[in-house]
């Protein structure tokens, strides 16, 4: 039941951050890193109301761990965005996604060092076909050497996004997890936009760009954070990755849904890879025939602290 539910996380919450393609043409025209401003404070202010209503209250954090927020916001979330942005100007989109696509390959290598365990090799074979089906989605592109370096840092971005959540989540829960990154993410973007934009980095919207403004937020932050730090501990970092392969598909059945585009073969032959790679590495076990979860992570209201 705990995979079960850690598998629909993972899926849903990879599903809503493929669907940001299709919504970003209406930001175009907005000053990009004061919108991801925007887009991280309405999140985590949804989210600490969801947290009042449910009783969850704000713990004092360890200087570990204000320590592992601060890094989670700045890697995962604000560099991951400055890093994706930037990478655009100098390689195809195609090419960056297929780079940052690899990231369920990294976790499938990398997760299991952290808990002092050597890479399951079904894992990193289910994480190949993943990461090539979803490469085949986006297409390969291509682009200058910065372009390359840029897209790898916006990788690099997307690992610490769930490794380093990965300590904080038993003792916080993902719901604050998710607040607390997105918080800590607002003045970091807020320098980045006035560094870039000046005096322009915050305007008013217009009504189609506030409309995609609380689209990111609510669905693409608020919501996809909690399913996705919800699934990571029950799943372990090198399965639940497996799930990035859902980006492509949101992107896909977002624009075919509205009308900015149809799938191809490519697009379908990709998600077909995925589902491949899926049933690959939802299928593998550890050699003691246990499943590779972490602990449930419960939400509580009266947890000290």
């Amino acid at each position: 039941m705990r995979g079960i539910r850690g598998g629909v996380g993972a899926a849903t919450a990879m599903f809503c951050v493929g669907t940001l393609t299709a919504v970003s043409p209406a930001l175009h025209h907005y000053p990009v890193y004061g919108g991801q401003a925007i887009r991280y404070a309405v999140g985590a202010l949804l989210l600490m109301l969801v947290a009042r209503f449910r009783g969850i209250r704000h713990l004092r954090l360890s200087l570990r761990e204000v320590g592992l927020v601060i890094l989670l916001a700045l890697t995962g979330l604000a560099a991951f965005n400055v890093f994706i942005v930037e990478s655009t100007r100098y390689a195809d989109p195609a090419t960056v996604g297929t780079i940052v696509a690899t990231v369920p390959i990294v976790l499938a290598v990398v997760g299991p060092f952290m808990e002092g365990e050597r890479p399951r090799r079904n894992l990193v074979a289910a994480a190949v076909v993943v990461a090539s089906g979803a490469a085949i989605a986006t297409g390969f592109g291509g682009g200058a050497a910065l372009g390359l370096l840029l897209a790898l840092g916006a990788l690099g971005g997307e690992v610490g996004f769930s490794l380093l959540a990965l300590p904080l989540l038993p003792r916080l829960g993902a719901i604050r997890v998710s607040a607390y990154s997105a918080v800590a993410a607002v003045p970091l973007l807020l320098i980045t936009g006035l560094v870039t934009d000046g005096r322009h980095a915050l305007r008013v919207p217009t009504a189609s760009e506030a409309g995609a403004l609380g689209y990111l937020a609510v669905v693409v932050t608020a919501f996809a954070f909690f399913c996705w730090y919800d699934a990571l501990p029950r799943l372990g970092p090198e399965r639940a990755g497996l799930f990035s392969g859902f980006l492509p598909v949101g992107a896909i059945v977002s624009t075919m849904v509205l009308g900015t585009g149809h799938p191809s073969w490519a697009d379908v032959a990709g998600a077909a890879l995925v589902i491949a790679g899926l049933l690959i590495g939802l299928r593998t076990r550890r050699p003691d025939g246990s499943e590779p979860v972490g602990p449930v992570v419960e939400e509580t209201a009266g947890r000290p602290g």
